[in-house]
């Protein structure tokens, strides 16, 4: 797999997060306000210019009101077979 911020798999996992946030009805602000962040902690992972990590992913999920591994398998379908680190 390529080394850079934007892979496929990295934009379906921020494709993810917004259509749960979406989903969720919440704005950026109110997901900021209920993770105890700023707004543009949020909007950065969003535009693909922050990675989160698993941990984070987590923590995202259930503020989302969605299962992690729900996101996972999405952004699974985006990483080639043969990708390599």
């Amino acid at each position: 797999m390529p080394k850079t911020l934007w892979s496929d798999a990295q934009s379906a996992l921020v494709a993810a997060l917004v259509q749960a946030r979406k989903t969720a009805g919440l704005s950026q602000a109110a997901l900021a306000m209920q993770l105890r962040c700023q707004q543009s902690l949020i909007a950065r992972i969003e535009s693909g210019e922050r990675r989160i990590d698993v941990v984070e992913l987590i923590v995202l999920a259930r503020a989302l009101g969605t299962d992690p591994g729900a996101i996972l398998a999405h952004v699974a379908q985006a990483v080639p077979p043969d990708a390599g680190l």
